[in-house]
């Protein structure tokens, strides 16, 4: 059902890759984009799916407004997306109202039957215990769905990191896919972002220390530019990011690969602390994707 879209870049034969080359290319399984769609007509998805596409892994559906869309429009646009190669979620918004009505068995069939390929499991707003997690993750892959949990409360409420990790473990052990650290729209005030929206490094420090190679199941939400700066420094170009706006796919992907001078400066101070020659290093990576790529 996906697309593989694999267009020629405009500056490739220019630049010799970029700045700070490595982000993985699809199929990846690092490097991960979650988009927040909130509400994008057929139009604007397809627009946006046509330039960007190369750079989107997840799009989430989300605030419950796939509840809204008329049927038959939100059958095309779950289509369109596969199409493109992303998988697509109903947000985990309508998980938690089936939890709370005792509905989880019709929300999965409904979801499957719409064309989601993807659920997130959640207990940002309802309380949900450890064993109906574990239920719900398995009854969702019985369907067939790539299944993403998410960890944290929505009102700000600290949960402590042992716990978060805790659970972190015990999703993936009854097969969640991947685990999103709660950031919600704002970033501010929430999992670990402090009122202003700045990362709680200490906190994240402490938290990470006791996950080993959490590149590869954590994504971290993260609306705000900052975040997305701080996020990529600490983990590199293949860090998992989520809550990204539609709009900014192409300007967060510009990030990862050192084309802004938010991570351009790191990029070349980096270079220059391992005494790697640039255009070595663009020359070297650019000779792997030309291996693995046909652009």
């Amino acid at each position: 059902m996906a697309a593989v879209r694999r267009h020629r870049l405009a500056w490739r034969d220019t630049l010799h890759g970029f700045p700070w080359p490595g982000h993985s290319g699809k199929p990846r399984q690092t490097g991960c984009t979650m988009l927040l769609d909130k509400g994008m007509g057929l139009t604007e998805t397809r627009d946006l799916l046509e330039l960007a596409c190369d750079y989107i892994d997840m799009i989430k559906l989300t605030c419950g407004t796939s509840a809204l869309y008329p049927e038959q429009l939100l059958r095309e646009k779950i289509r369109l997306i596969r199409f493109y190669g992303i998988d697509v979620f109903p947000g985990g918004t309508l998980f938690e109202i089936a939890i709370w009505q005792r509905q989880l068995e019709p929300f999965l069939q409904q979801a499957a039957q719409l064309g989601f390929n993807g659920i997130e499991i959640s207990d940002g707003t309802i309380p949900l215990s450890t064993q109906e997690r574990r239920q719900a993750i398995q009854r969702a892959k019985t369907y067939g769905f790539k299944v993403v949990t998410e960890v944290g409360k929505k009102n700000g409420t600290p949960l402590p990191l042992w716990r978060m990790q805790q659970t972190i473990v015990d999703d993936l052990e009854h097969g969640a896919d991947r685990v999103i650290i709660e950031g919600r729209e704002s970033g501010k005030g929430v999992g670990f972002y402090d009122k202003d929206g700045n990362i709680k490094e200490n906190d994240m420090e402490t938290f990470i220390s006791g996950l080993p190679s959490l590149e590869s199941y954590i994504i971290w939400e993260a609306p705000l530019k900052n975040q997305q700066v701080s996020l990529i420094k600490r983990f590199g170009p293949n860090v998992n990011l989520g809550n990204i706006a539609p709009h900014e796919a192409l300007a967060l992907e510009a990030l990862r690969c050192g084309l802004r001078g938010d991570t351009l400066e790191f990029c070349l101070e980096h270079m220059a602390s391992a005494q790697q020659p640039m255009s070595a290093a663009m020359l070297e990576v650019q000779g792997a994707e030309d291996a693995n790529k046909d652009f």
